[in-house]
């Protein structure tokens, strides 16, 4: 039985390329545009979930992630 499951892409451009990054598992990918980087980050997260066994998911899976923003003085 397949789930789904709402994970966080952080995807930032690099040069010519787009990085990906799911905080939550630590996991990355990349691409040439940002949709190849969202696609291929949700490929490498779908190939983690088929190949890892359930201690690890559970070591790697960061469920307290929290994402705000700061305030600087510069």
């Amino acid at each position: 039985m397949n789930r789904k499951l709402e994970l966080t892409a952080v995807i930032e451009k690099e040069d010519d390329m787009y990085i990906s990054l799911c905080p939550e598992l630590d996991i990355a990918s990349q691409g040439e545009t940002l949709e190849d980087a969202k696609s291929n980050l949700i490929e490498a997260l779908e190939l983690f979930f088929e190949s890892a066994s359930e201690s690890e998911i559970k070591k790697r899976l960061q469920n307290d992630l929290q994402i705000t923003t700061v305030t600087v003085n510069v």
